[in-house]
């Protein structure tokens, strides 16, 4: 990704990051990937959800 970001910016030509991979895999991923948080969030209860953003906060602010 890091190689396609220069190339791009030194080159001017935009290279596609997907080149070589199977376009139903690559849609596949992103579905899963779009629905996946709001579906995990709607099988917690609500206290679940409260303790995983507290433990997200914690992890987030509470390094010193």
């Amino acid at each position: 990704m890091a190689r396609a970001i220069v190339d791009e910016a030194t080159s001017g030509e935009k290279s596609d990051p997907y080149e070589g991979k199977d376009p139903a895999a690559v849609e596949l991923g992103r579905r899963g990937g779009l629905k996946g948080g709001r579906a995990r969030a709607a099988k917690l209860t609500a206290k679940q959800r409260s303790e995983a953003a507290k433990k997200a906060a914690q992890a987030r602010w509470g390094k010193s």
